[in-house]
């Protein structure tokens, strides 16, 4: 009799709880995960953490957007990969990265293209970026749903002081790896040397590289400061990066949930933009204080060489004239 009893007044308690778990399946998770290389402390891995938030609230929870920062799931090509074969879904990477797949793209981070960061982001946002887009779409299944700047790159050097070119002969450059960068440090004379980003730091700590180029920004949150002796304010490259999702992930969703991620994605940007900007009004004097020599060079005398020999070289690649339409972007 008891057991009846006790069956009894279970039943509604089962009940309700069948009724409520449809609506629980309903509002499962979707979930994003998005990798960087660069460190925790970089404004492009805190503005994830932005975006992550914005989604979080206006999805009241169902979108959750994780952030991998520092390479945590391997090298730039091998996240890359991951987002082409969806088993990740965004990636943040220099836009030359790409190139394998829209070869043109490169020239995007081609040196001494770019007047300033608005230019390229002006650049990217129209007719250009669409087509970009496009064919990265096309080839290999990845959509871009925002430009970053990255920052303006400098060099910097272990123990060498340099001030023109002709000091960079034999010198070993650590650079990306794609080869535009390889190309623009032949042209000063350096050998360059490709390597992923998390093996820097060591690498200039125990001189296996002699200098490394970058924004300031990534020279910080990189603390290549503690290892570099020189800071040389070339500003030879300003640098896009791209952020990118899966194209079957991103057709997956339904169109409310696209425009709830695209829309805390734009926002990110314009906060990300604005913060490296930020930093690197400030960062050379805060270089300096830190016990770093800071050499202004004549610009000139560093594009010269870099544009008479990667132009040519990569025109084909490139389209013809298409350096010089970039650069007459008003």
């Amino acid at each position: 009799m008891k057991h009846t009893r006790r069956l009894a007044l279970a039943v509604p308690a089962i009940v309700a709880a069948a009724l409520v778990w449809p609506a629980t399946t309903l509002a499962q998770e979707i979930v994003l995960r998005w990798s960087d290389v660069v460190p925790a402390s970089h404004p492009s891995v805190q503005m994830i953490e932005r975006i992550a938030a914005d989604v979080k609230t206006k999805s009241a929870g169902r979108i959750a957007i994780q952030s991998f920062p520092g390479g945590q799931l391997g090298s730039s090509r091998d996240t890359i990969e991951a987002v082409a074969n969806g088993t990740q879904q965004l990636v943040t990477e220099g836009a030359a990265n790409f190139g394998a797949w829209v070869p043109a793209i490169s020239v995007v981070e081609s040196p001494y293209v770019w007047r300033d960061g608005d230019h390229l982001v002006k650049a990217m946002a129209g007719p250009v970026g669409k087509a970009f887009n496009d064919e990265l779409i096309a080839k290999r299944g990845m959509r871009i749903l925002g430009t970053t700047y990255y920052g303006t790159r400098h060099l910097t050097t272990t123990n060498k002081e340099v001030r023109t070119p002709a000091n960079l002969v034999g010198f070993k450059l650590r650079v990306p790896e794609n080869d535009v960068f390889k190309a623009m440090a032949e042209a000063w004379g350096a050998r360059p040397t490709p390597m992923n980003f998390g093996e820097l730091y060591l690498a200039l700590k125990q001189g296996a590289v002699d200098g490394q180029e970058n924004p300031l920004p990534t020279i910080k949150s990189g603390k290549f400061d503690e290892v570099q002796k020189y800071l040389i304010l070339t500003a030879h490259i300003i640098t896009p990066r791209i952020i990118v999702v899966n194209e079957n992930f991103w057709k997956g969703l339904k169109p409310a949930d696209q425009k709830i991620i695209q829309d805390a994605i734009d926002t990110g940007v314009t906060w990300q933009n604005a913060e490296l900007a930020r930093q690197e009004a400030a960062l050379v004097e805060a270089f300096k204080a830190s016990g770093m020599t800071v050499i202004p060079v004549d610009i000139e005398a560093f594009r010269k060489p870099v544009v008479s020999a990667v132009v040519p070289k990569f025109e084909a690649r490139w389209g013809k004239g298409t350096y010089e339409k970039l650069q007459a972007i008003k």
